[in-house]
């Protein structure tokens, strides 16, 4: 195992670099969601189409729609409200990751627990590798991976306690070039069981930002590899557009 900055520098410096990074406010995102993840908690087509505005600074995003035509979603850290069109709070929950300790989220999810969910999960995808230079980020280069006739550098990260995510130990994948091709994590909002071999595809250049914009995410083995089904999500993105600072 060696330290793991020079994988990551190659890894920003593939996904558009550290100066275009830090000219960036927000992303406007146009997403198409779908798999068998969220029906499991009877959540059915809460992210099926939508626009996410994505913070690059903190883990904010605001989805519309969201909850009910005119409405949207807004995911603040550990708070998620649904508002109507003209900012009226419908619903909101101040300790989001803790409701998941209930009895009840290991059968049904209501939408600010769907609103929860999607809201860590996206924010991490769309800020990922940048994301790894905040304060607070342990990160180790560890040995490679052979899969389908090709070898990808892996970068296990350790995220600290201040960011919401899937689970505090991942593993990132990259190929020659740098660009992100898997990642590995348990996604524990739905137990120690939920264990993902997430793939990127579909790399694109959005303003000077390199975006995958086909996601699938399958179960993982305990050898690592994926199983060939089903889909837990697949994630399809039609357009990126870039706020500047």
């Amino acid at each position: 195992m060696t330290s793991g900055q020079g994988l990551l520098n190659k890894s920003i410096e593939a996904h558009g670099g550290l100066n275009r990074w830090k000219t960036i406010k927000d992303m406007v995102v146009h997403i198409r969601c779908g798999g068998v993840a969220l029906p499991l908690r009877f959540k059915f087509g809460a992210f099926k189409f939508y626009e996410a505005r994505i913070s690059t600074t903190e883990p904010h995003i605001i989805f519309s729609p969201f909850a009910g035509k005119g409405n949207r979603g807004v995911f603040s850290g550990d708070t998620v409200r649904i508002e109507s069109s003209n900012g009226h709070v419908l619903s909101e929950r101040t300790d989001a990751k803790t409701a998941f300790n209930s009895l009840r989220h290991k059968f049904y999810w209501d939408n600010l627990d769907a609103l929860y969910f999607g809201g860590y999960a996206i924010w991490n995808y769309f800020t990922i590798p940048f994301l790894f230079l905040r304060e607070g980020f342990e990160i180790e280069e560890i040995e490679p991976w052979e899969e389908n006739g090709q070898t990808w550098r892996r970068l296990k990260v350790f995220f600290p306690s201040d960011i919401p995510t899937h689970s505090r130990e991942q593993v990132f994948y990259f190929n020659s070039d740098g660009l992100l091709m898997r990642l590995d994590y348990t996604a524990e909002v739905f137990g120690g069981w939920a264990k993902a071999a997430h793939y990127c595809k579909g790399h694109k250049n959005f303003s000077g930002l390199i975006v995958p914009t086909n996601r699938q995410v399958l179960p993982r083995k305990s050898d690592g590899f994926p199983r060939g089904f089903p889909t837990l999500v697949w994630i399809e993105v039609d357009q990126v557009a870039i706020l500047e600072r």
